[in-house]
């Protein structure tokens, strides 16, 4: 099997969804893992999909050209490394201001934690009238990487910034 990373962005419309996983079945491929979303008027994702090696290259070649007006570009296949590196996961919530994803990710990567998935939104705070932000983040840390040094680093940018940041180990 050959794993391919099928990203889209373009106008959204209804149909588009079924269209892109009408395209991956006719061709064999399996939709795995996927963040689909509408932003701002336009249509957003990123679309794992596993499919025997000796169809990928049809499959990519179906996937570009049914594109349209929307802009899809096939990735992969990719190496898979087996890793045994521990995954932790946090959430951010605190009052949206520019620069809290920049400073978050910053600490992870300085301690070479890597980001595996993310997931941000900011919303209408219903006491004060306010935006608040509010991040989920899975990240691997680096081999022989500790996990108290982050947490110590991930403390005091939340102090700094005024979030709150909450590690579920």
């Amino acid at each position: 099997m050959t794993t391919l990373v099928i990203t889209v962005v373009g106008d959204d419309r209804a149909g588009l969804v079924a269209s892109l996983a009408d395209i991956v079945e006719a061709h064999g491929g399996n939709w795995e893992t996927s963040e689909l979303a509408e932003l701002a008027g336009a249509f957003a994702g990123i679309v794992e999909v596993s499919v025997a090696s000796d169809r990928a290259d049809d499959l990519r070649t179906a996937l570009e050209a049914a594109a349209g007006t929307l802009r899809v570009t096939v990735h992969g296949p990719a190496p898979v490394s087996a890793t045994t590196a521990r995954t932790v996961a946090l959430t951010v919530v605190g009052n949206d201001r520019p620069g809290i994803v920049r400073e978050i990710t910053g600490a992870l990567s300085t301690r070479g934690a890597s980001i595996e998935r993310m997931s941000t939104q900011t919303m209408d705070a219903a006491m004060s009238g306010g935006r608040l932000f509010e991040a989920s983040v899975n990240a691997t840390l680096a081999e022989g990487g500790g996990l108290d040094e982050i947490v110590e680093d991930l403390q005091d940018l939340a102090a700094e910034i005024q979030v709150d940041v909450t590690l579920i180990d």
